[in-house]
């Protein structure tokens, strides 16, 4: 009966050791996972519009982190219940707070990226 009651605690022991080592090596920070979301009406998300090369696009973007925009020229930008910040051609970042609405009509910003903080 001593020896199973040993099997276990070592069990027990050696699984406890290995999720600490986990733990350990796993990189420390903010995992970052915005999403690109389908638009819906009368949702509370990150809203551009945009356009490029006489392309045009209206996207929507859930959750914290940051993307690629790929240098598109942005008209139009709801924020919805996100911080924003979008970082443009000429190395310039602009912070938007939550529940704002900013057109651009005359002279849009060239996006490289975005970020929802």
């Amino acid at each position: 009966m001593i020896s199973k009651t040993k099997k276990v605690a070592r069990s027990v022991a050696v699984a406890f050791s290995a999720a600490a080592l986990l733990t350990l090596a796993m990189p420390s920070g903010n995992a970052f996972a915005i999403d690109h979301i389908p638009c819906r009406g009368g949702e509370n998300y990150l809203k551009i519009w945009s356009h490029n090369g006489g392309s045009q696009s209206v996207d929507c973007y859930a959750n914290r982190g940051r993307t690629g925009f790929g240098g598109w020229w942005v008209d139009k930008i709801s924020t919805g219940n996100n911080d924003l910040i979008y970082y443009d051609a000429n190395g310039d970042s602009v912070k938007i707070e939550r529940w704002h609405e900013i057109s651009f009509p005359n002279r849009p910003p060239k996006v490289n990226s975005i970020e929802i903080l």
